[in-house]
């Protein structure tokens, strides 16, 4: 199967961008990753070509990183199904795959996993919070706000799915076409209210993922989820495809001997899997750098372990 990935960075998430490149190539992955970028292009990004009005990074033998500067639109979280259906109409129509990764995200088996994945349907994953039952009052509402506008809801779940990480075949192409679809009606109907169970406000609580899971309900797509375990988010980890720093400080920033001594909070799985992946092929940080931030690492591990 041939497949192509795809991103979106800014900002400090080069260092995410930098270490998800290095787990892919370390597992086998080989071919294009479309980056979509706001801002200035990684400092370890050398000798570009510039092609079709993009830049080319040949990260090593057969992976290169094509950026793509994106739109200047408010929020490109909403940008996703957008981005994907572009690198498969325009930019890459000769993939027989395309996935969508979070640049916090590592992976943690063989790519050919992947590949086989969507094989069986629309690859998603469960996400931290992840039970919602098919009658919650939120999927409830999103039928009785959505019905009216001509969505139809097929599909019955009872998990919540997480919106860093998407794979699909050409095969359900239509999917990303319905979660555009999610996402326009939600932006233009004026429903960008968080969820308030003491007012009146709208039921959505992550307004991109709330309508990726919509999406899940209404498409006529084969969906194949799996658990928390597809993204190490489950307690006490050991996750074996992928390991997500979800939330808002990520791996690169945090100050983990700080956190475990003032805080409690030991590195998580997503840190350690982090810094396995930052040397190579992109060395994300200087050698001195990283010697500073792995022994910090290491201090941190090694007294967490005392923690309860």
């Amino acid at each position: 199967m041939t497949s192509a990935i795809c991103t979106f960075f800014g900002g400090h998430y080069h260092y995410g961008l930098g270490a998800l490149t290095n787990s892919l190539y370390a597992h086998g992955y080989r071919g294009i990753i479309f980056a979509g970028y706001d801002g200035p292009l990684p400092p370890w990004a050398h000798n570009l070509e510039t092609k079709d009005g993009c830049s080319d990074f040949k990260v090593a033998d057969g992976l290169t990183i094509r950026f793509i500067e994106l739109p200047a639109i408010v929020n490109h979280v909403y940008y996703k199904p957008d981005f994907m259906l572009t690198v498969l109409r325009e930019l890459c129509p000769e993939v027989q795959a395309l996935f969508f990764f979070d640049p916090d995200i590592i992976i943690k088996c063989r790519w050919a996993f992947f590949e086989e994945w969507v094989e069986g349907g629309v690859a998603v994953c469960q996400d931290v919070n992840g039970s919602m039952p098919d009658k919650h009052p939120i999927r409830n509402a999103w039928r009785r706000l959505l019905q009216p506008h001509g969505l139809e809801f097929r599909n019955c779940f009872g998990d919540y799915f997480n919106a860093g990480f998407i794979g699909v075949s050409v095969r359900d192409v239509s999917f990303l076409t319905v979660w555009q679809r999610v996402q326009t009606l939600v932006q233009e109907c004026g429903w960008t209210s968080h969820f308030d169970l003491q007012g009146e406000r709208l039921p959505f609580t992550c307004r991109d993922q709330d309508a990726l899971n919509i999406a899940c309900m209404a498409t006529e797509c084969p969906v194949s989820p799996v658990g928390q375990d597809g993204m190490d988010l489950q307690p006490g980890g050991g996750g074996y495809v992928m390991s997500h720093a979800v939330g808002v400080s990520k791996p690169w920033r945090k100050k983990m001997l700080v956190n475990t001594l003032l805080k409690a909070s030991k590195p998580s799985s997503a840190d350690k899997n982090f810094y396995s992946y930052v040397r190579h092929p992109i060395r994300v940080f200087s050698t001195a750098r990283f010697l500073l931030k792995r022994i910090d690492l290491l201090l941190a591990s090694a007294i967490g372990r005392y923690i309860g």
